[in-house]
């Protein structure tokens, strides 16, 4: 397990552990919100099922919405687009919405090229067709209770905090609507089938990021009984924050809606404390600083992000701020044990910043820590009576080395500033201690 006190002398202390790291290196100042770029598409009546809708006048909409359900779009393809398939350039044209969803409208009947309609979404798409599609109505999604072991750090009767093992989905998505922690959650509470309350956004298949709240509401439907008091008309139990499923750590769960609220409230200003500890693919420099560098879709990835420098209205990259510090140089080099303070909450924030620091965390394929890279890292390094261990562990790796290790909030009820501190699994700590036998350098607090 990883030893808070032989890692530095800063991990000696919680009161410490929450203390803000001094600002070394800001990649970009100045940061002003831009406003969102405005499309004009056209609202279906209710009940209409496709074709054209030009009796209707044409609304202004923001270029993220929350729900697309009924939202039409009637255009020309440009001359200048190209060949594209139908699925890209409707989700070309509809800021925010995921291909997923625009494919789901295809296959529904609610596309049609030139007056024809359209089940195909690899269908190609030239210039001058004319495109006609209606936005599917989405179903929520619904979760069961399951008898999942959970792993709780703290529980009172407003709030829960959870051990989130590395591997295990925070909440139900298309693909995965089983085996999560909220399926988890509803049976350790003794809760009823849920319903949730965002279906829009929970059909994306993007991972689960840090930072932004969740809610999900009880399905009153349901036959089954329960005798726990979050059951109650105005209750509204629900994930607060979230972590990547790879990732693993401390979260927090509201039992009530007093306590969603309040806590929720709280990351909105910034005053949840969180700190992440990860093991890097090399040492960044200087050892400690601030990368302040927005965070946005890859274009070429869906299901990666990526820091891009420059305005906050280019390629609809969002404001992401990171702290970082590293606690120990390990392997002469090869890997370092980071410790990370999120300032925003975007998705992958931690791993993007990571990648584009040019220390992508051991085991994320996605961002560049493959097997083959961190081994390019560690075999000069390592003598050749280890190499046959750490190449194993490497191999071994089947998610990102990070981990939520400490969390500080105020007690939505009680208003008392709560702190806790969960030391990374095993196969976390047990690569940290292969590498620390290569090599181990700390690194003293700025």
């Amino acid at each position: 397990m990883l030893s808070l006190h032989s890692s530095t002398s800063c991990w000696a202390s919680t009161a410490k552990l929450f203390q803000t790291s001094r600002s070394l290196l800001s990649f970009s100042p100045g940061y002003h919100r831009s406003p969102s770029r405005i499309l004009r598409i056209t609202r279906a009546s209710s009940g209409s099922t496709g074709g054209s809708n030009s009796g209707q006048d044409l609304e202004s909409v923001p270029a993220i919405r929350t729900n697309y359900a009924g939202v039409q779009l009637e255009e020309i393809v440009d001359l200048n687009s190209g060949k594209l398939r139908l699925d890209t350039w409707i989700s070309s044209r509809i800021n925010g919405i995921s291909r997923a969803r625009v494919q789901s409208s295809i296959r529904s009947g609610l596309v049609s090229v030139n007056g024809c309609v359209v089940d195909k979404v690899s269908q190609n798409v030239k210039a001058g067709d004319a495109i006609s599609c209606i936005i599917s109505e989405l179903q929520p999604l619904r979760a069961e209770p399951e008898n999942i072991p959970l792993d709780i750090v703290y529980e009172d009767e407003h709030l829960l905090v959870v051990n989130k093992p590395a591997h295990m989905v925070v909440h139900p998505a298309p693909g995965n609507t089983s085996g999560t922690l909220v399926n988890g959650i509803l049976h350790h509470c003794s809760l009823p089938n849920v319903a949730f309350s965002k279906p829009e956004f929970l059909s994306e298949t993007d991972d689960l990021s840090e930072g932004e709240d969740n809610s999900f509401a009880v399905d009153r439907n349901s036959s089954e009984g329960s005798s726990s008091s979050m059951c109650g008309a105005s209750v509204r139990p629900g994930i607060v924050h979230r972590l990547d499923k790879g990732t693993s750590g401390l979260l927090i769960i509201a039992k009530d809606e007093h306590s969603h609220i309040h806590l929720s409230e709280q990351f909105k200003l910034h005053t949840i404390k969180r700190v992440y500890v990860s093991l890097t693919a090399g040492v960044p420099s200087p050892v400690a600083g601030r990368i302040e560098v927005p965070i946005g879709r890859d274009i070429n990835n869906r299901i990666r992000m990526t820091a891009i420098p420059g305005p906050l209205n280019s390629r609809k990259a969002r404001h992401a701020a990171s702290r970082y510090r590293v606690i120990e140089i390990l392997a002469g080099g090869g890997s370092a044990l980071v410790e990370w303070r999120l300032e925003t909450g975007r998705t992958h924030q931690i791993r993007a910043h990571a990648k584009y620091l040019g220390i992508p965390l051991l085991g994320d394929k996605v961002y560049g820590g493959t097997k083959s890279m961190v081994l390019s890292l560690l075999r000069p390094r390592t003598h050749p009576s280890l190499q046959g261990k750490i190449s194993q562990l490497v191999s071994g790796l089947e998610r990102p080395c990070l981990h939520a290790m400490a969390l500080g909030f105020r007690h939505p009820h009680a208003e008392e500033d709560m702190q806790f501190l969960c030391e990374p699994p095993a196969d976390f700590s047990d690569i940290l201690s292969q590498l620390r036998r290569i090599g181990s350098a700390k690194v003293s607090c700025p």
